[in-house]
């Protein structure tokens, strides 16, 4: 019988490759995470696996830290639940003295099950509800106001109490060169946030004593912190003027870039994402505009992606290869995008976890859900992998492991490895009873 035909391969390969700025960077394999073997770290916990770094997560945070402290006579750190809210992760920031910023009812209870003193809790969102304004207020939680109807819920929730809480209010900035985020807070320039300040101080229920603007979300343009922390400035000076409002403290919230890769990004994000020392030295010059010498409220920074993300690394165990008809090499992968909705905005990094061989090519590396849209990276020069083989994806540790969901397979262990080399479990693997624990069958089925 006549061999069926396949049509041939082509497949540029060169000896090296470089962008207008330079030569890229070679491929290089991952066989251990802060010193100790992938391969070890597997055999205990499975695959896939998150796996994250004491020992950087303190490093980024002592690094920011030492930044605003070369500049702020006076400021906080806040570590941004949302962002990673499993204990152990929040536990470390704690202990190297962060504040917590929480977004819901449920980050409050977490942040005050964690021993957080209520004073250094800060509570956002635009849904906090009668109950959790009631929390919040009994801890002394500081809250921020979204909305309205959010003033008057807390004003109710506060004379229900007895008490005038300090609180502050969120404010969107138009005139800054990131999209305005104005679904958020009240806006600036057309004068809702002074009107939403008015209607506070002549209620006299509650005690305006902050402003808090969070600009984006992975904001490269460090002079757009330089415009808000000028914007904020003024307008504080304003509120001291005209209404009587002494604001103690200007909350810029977070949204600094981490070392990841956007998918329509040109340079990669080691290259692209500004210093901390650069995000400071803006904000700092802004205050510097609006404050010609008094000294500027207390500074607040809540900060997530930036810390967390180049701490943790995903392990993933290669499951078959095949060719697509656009002569892409596809790998198939015990990791999806169920587990990592970050490949959705990112080209993430990822290595071999073991020496390879052979010619890299143009690949793709699909996960194992049965969805067209489970494409963990869409190319990448690779060489070729086995079954058996694993990779190590970089950058990992921001929003995956509160925004992965349990779909198609189940979520696996999480993981962290101290400075020392002591390893153990964060977060336990689900399993099938995991699945049907919070089921119920009507009785009528």
């Amino acid at each position: 019988m006549k061999p069926r035909y396949e049509r041939p391969v082509l497949v540029r390969h060169g000896l090296g490759g470089a962008n207008k700025f330079g030569a890229l960077p070679g491929l290089r394999s991952m066989k251990t995470f802060e010193g100790i073997p992938v391969d070890e770290l597997v055999r205990q916990y499975g695959s896939p696996l998150f796996l994250f770094s004491e020992r950087i997560l303190r490093d980024r945070y002592r690094e920011l830290k030492d930044q605003l402290a070369r500049r702020f006579a006076n400021f906080t750190m806040a570590w941004s639940y949302k962002t990673n809210y499993l204990g152990a992760i929040c536990k470390v920031f704690h202990q190297e003295g962060a504040w917590a910023e929480v977004v819901s009812g449920m980050e409050l209870k977490k942040a005050l099950r964690a021993g957080i003193p209520g004073r250094q809790i800060l509570f956002n969102g635009p849904a906090k509800s009668a109950a959790d304004l009631d929390l919040a207020f009994r801890e002394g939680v500081r809250v921020h106001f979204d909305h309205l109807d959010e003033i008057l819920l807390a004003e109710k929730t506060a004379s229900a109490l007895g008490i005038v809480p300090e609180v502050g209010i969120r404010v969107n900035i138009s005139e800054l060169p990131v999209p305005t985020w104005d679904r958020f807070g009240f806006n600036l320039e057309s004068g809702r946030a002074l009107e939403a300040v008015r209607r506070i101080v002549r209620r006299g229920k509650l005690d305006l004593r902050a402003l808090h603007a969070h600009i984006g979300t992975f904001i490269q343009e460090p002079d757009a912190y330089r415009m808000a922390a000028k914007a904020l400035g003024k307008f504080a000076i304003t509120l001291e003027a005209e209404e009587g409002v002494r604001i103690d403290a200007i909350d810029l919230g977070g949204g600094f870039a981490s070392h990841n890769t956007l998918h329509a990004q040109y340079l990669p994000g080691e290259e692209a994402t500004p210093s901390f020392g650069q995000y400071v030295e803006r904000i700092a010059a802004g205050f510097d505009e609006a404050y010609d010498g008094p000294e500027p409220p207390h500074l607040i920074l809540e900060t997530g992606r930036a810390l967390v993300d180049d701490a943790a690394v995903l392990i993933s165990t290669v499951l078959g290869n095949k060719r697509l008809l656009d002569g892409r090499r596809a790998v198939i992968v015990d990791a999806g995008v169920n587990i990592l909705p970050t490949a959705w905005w990112y080209r993430h990094e990822i290595h071999p976890a073991q020496d390879f061989y052979g010619t890299a090519e143009p690949t793709v590396f699909f996960g194992p859900l049965c969805m067209n849209i489970d494409v963990v990276r869409d190319r990448i020069m690779f060489p070729p992998l086995q079954v058996g083989d694993r990779i190590v994806i970089g950058h990992v540790g921001a929003y995956n492991v509160t925004q992965w969901m349990q779909f198609i397979t189940d979520r696996p262990n999480v993981v962290m490895v101290s400075s020392r080399g002591e390893h153990g479990l964060i977060r336990r693997a689900e399993d099938f009873e995991t699945l049907l624990a919070q089921e119920e069958i009507p009785s009528w089925l």
